[in-house]
């Protein structure tokens, strides 16, 4: 293929040392018009969805999943919290009804032990650990404590202070007495603790100062953190980073957070700013992206992984409240999707978005004028074509990081693949990202002249420090470093 235009291009190509976590969903059932738990199951099933959470231990549930593959969160409703904390003998008996009478058949994976207990009217807190304690004791006694891990869902009220994020801190009230002993709990057991968080609730009380692209995960300016200089893109990244700093306060930094509720709505009153199908799809939508290709670090822990579990499954008729509440569901109860978001990433490598031309490392793919010749392995690239001039890559770049899907979180700043800081680097960062995530589909690597695709490149080079690559007539440049895994 002869290439029109000299094109000099650096594609960082980075893999990630931090596994990809999963995606799940609540199934929450407060309506009286959802599908029969069999259709449940399947529905799950064809949609690639191998965790759900439920908000009780229903035994119809229960028993449709066995045999299904999909792992299982099981609650221990509010209700009973004080008989399992101060009975053991219930606890006992609770989790043999509800637990070991469907494992293994039903990978029951987690108990939660209540849910937001803080908030709860009726004043239970007092409760909490000490029913986590017994239904942890209860898995031992049943030898299910090796399999099934307990723990209890917070809402970030359980925060005294939360922004900036460095400032985190935890209630007063329940830091020494609850928040400590819990953490600890989970510390000895290897358990994670569950946060359910919401940026529309921030963005929606807060339109005037919070940006809409900021809340949905577009492209934006970010927002720095006073203290420790730290650019936020995501406001879920600054709840999450929080948490994380209020955990720290304690000298719990070994906690793992599992983000056990967070979602968009996809309707809401008129005066719910935000609500809508097309910003629930970017949320949820960019969101499920991220956590699939492994890229859930925070600008406090950017090596953590991260599992999500997406509220909820269906939209529930009879929730209380405003009209939001009935419509966070990505399906409705006929089983069709409220909008199209899809559970596993798409791509050439059998749906991994995972740059997967190499295995390890950052990679500069470099290919200047002259004739490429074809892949022996049938690769191609989609690199950014510089004599399209900066505006219109720009352009590009914003489309491809935007409504475009491309996972552009390692060319943020400060990110591992930012230098060099280049629209033409970034942009054949975005354009490649884009290419796989439509599965190097005809006519995906355009964007109107501003990308060409390149079926080899010319030289592979491994970047260290020590060993800054010549770009042919252009200039040096010192590439990142590879970070190896904790």
């Amino acid at each position: 293929m002869e290439m029109p235009v000299v094109l000099f291009l650096l594609l960082l190509i980075c893999s990630s040392s931090v596994e990809a976590g999963f995606v799940g969903v609540n199934y929450g059932r407060v309506a009286n018009n959802l599908p029969p738990p069999a259709n449940v199951v399947e529905l799950l099933k064809s949609n690639g969805i191998g965790n759900v959470k439920l908000y009780d231990a229903d035994p119809s549930m229960l028993r449709a999943l066995a045999g299904s593959g999909i792992k299982a969160v099981v609650t221990v409703p509010n209700e009973v919290l004080a008989a399992a904390a101060t009975v053991p003998d219930f606890a006992l008996a609770w989790v043999q009804r509800n637990v070991a009478a469907y494992y293994p058949s039903t990978l029951i994976n987690f108990v939660a032990v209540g849910n937001e207990v803080f908030v709860d009217p009726h004043n239970l807190t007092d409760f909490l650990v000490p029913a986590m304690r017994n239904v942890q004791n209860a898995l031992a006694q049943l030898g299910l404590d090796g399999a099934v891990k307990v723990s209890s869902p917070i809402a970030l009220t359980a925060l005294q202070t939360s922004y900036p994020p460095s400032a985190g801190a935890f209630r007063s009230d329940l830091a020494e007495p609850v928040i400590r002993p819990m953490l600890e709990h989970l510390r000895r057991t290897g358990s994670h603790l569950m946060v359910n968080a919401y940026p529309f609730f921030a963005y929606e009380a807060n339109t005037d100062v919070i940006s809409l692209d900021y809340a949905l995960f577009r492209p934006n300016a970010g927002v720095v953190d006073s203290v420790t200089d730290l650019r936020y893109y995501s406001l879920l990244d600054a709840q999450i980073d929080a948490v994380y700093a209020a955990m720290s306060a304690l000298s719990y930094n070994d906690v793992k957070i599992v983000l056990s509720e967070t979602g968009w709505p996809s309707k809401g009153d008129e005066k719910e700013a935000g609500t809508g199908p097309a910003n629930a799809a970017s949320y949820n939508g960019n969101l499920v992206r991220r956590v699939l290709s492994g890229n859930t670090g925070t600008p406090l822990r950017p090596q953590a992984d991260l599992d999500v579990y997406l509220f909820a499954l269906f939209n529930e008729n009879q929730k209380p409240g405003a009209e939001s509440e009935r419509n966070y569901g990505l399906f409705y109860p006929d089983e069709h999707k409220v909008y199209d978001i899809g559970f596993v990433l798409g791509g050439s490598n059998g749906g991994s978005m995972k740059w997967e031309e190499d295995s390890g490392g950052a990679i500069s793919l470099i290919a200047p004028s002259g004739t490429v010749h074809a892949s022996s392995t049938g690769a191609t690239w989609c690199v950014a074509n510089t004599m399209a001039g900066a505006e219109r890559l720009q352009a590009a770049l914003d489309y491809a990081c935007g409504e475009g899907g491309a996972d552009c979180r390692a060319i943020q700043p400060g990110a591992s693949c930012f230098q060099p800081n280049t629209v033409e680097a970034h942009a054949s960062y975005a354009f490649h990202s884009y290419y796989l995530k439509q599965g190097r589909a005809l006519g995906t690597c355009d964007f109107e002249g501003a990308a060409v695709v390149v079926s080899q490149p010319p030289g592979k080079f491994i970047l260290t420090p020590q060993s800054p690559v010549q770009l042919p007539g252009k200039f040096m440049f010192e590439p990142a470093v590879h970070r190896k895994a904790d």
